[in-house]
């Protein structure tokens, strides 16, 4: 299976936020389609995180893209809506500790993040599929095919509007990344 995997625009105000969840409107998706359309297959399958700044551009790219909440950014909680430097330092302290398993306080851990993207993905049965979604749902798809442990898949760079491509086996649960941030 042929994974093209997408991240949404720039949002607008979404500078030095907690936003995870929160639907921000993002930069107008259309010179991202036209950059990225000649690079997908015409006939595959779109599936796209519904928050608005994957909405957009997937909807500039495909004529009946489908909609999953499992590939919707990571759930901040409570910290959603905040700035980064208001997050209690004592907490983030504790997440850089175990980022894997840290909860922050009404969210969810980067392994349920991770759990529900590769499930989402697992019923993804096209030979090529498309997915429009958010950075930490990439790094935590690429982590899972790829086999990288989280300090190393968390700090992936994974570009606005960019397209990656990742051959998985579905039997193995393994991939082989073909390229980053085209």
């Amino acid at each position: 299976m042929q994974l093209f995997l997408i991240r949404h625009p720039r949002p607008l105000h979404g500078a030095g936020l907690c936003y995870g969840q929160l639907d921000l409107a993002a930069e107008d998706p259309a010179p991202i389609a036209r950059r990225l359309r000649p690079l997908l297959p015409a006939d595959a399958r779109l599936c796209a995180s519904p928050l608005l700044r994957c909405r957009r551009l997937a909807e500039a790219l495909h004529a009946q893209p489908q909609f999953d909440q499992r590939l919707m950014e990571i759930n901040f909680g409570e910290w959603e809506g905040q700035a980064w430097d208001a997050v209690e330092r004592r907490l983030l302290d504790l997440w850089a500790a175990d980022p894997l398993r840290f909860t922050p306080p009404g969210g969810e851990s980067a392994a349920c993040l991770q759990a529900r993207a590769v499930a989402a993905v697992a019923e993804m049965r096209a030979a090529e599929s498309i997915v429009v979604s958010h950075a930490g749902v990439i790094r935590a798809l690429l982590g899972h095919y790829l086999g990288l442990a989280i300090d190393e898949w968390s700090v992936l760079p994974i570009d606005f509007g960019s397209l990656s491509l990742l051959d998985i086996d579905p039997a193995r649960q393994t991939g082989v990344l073909r390229y980053l941030n085209r």
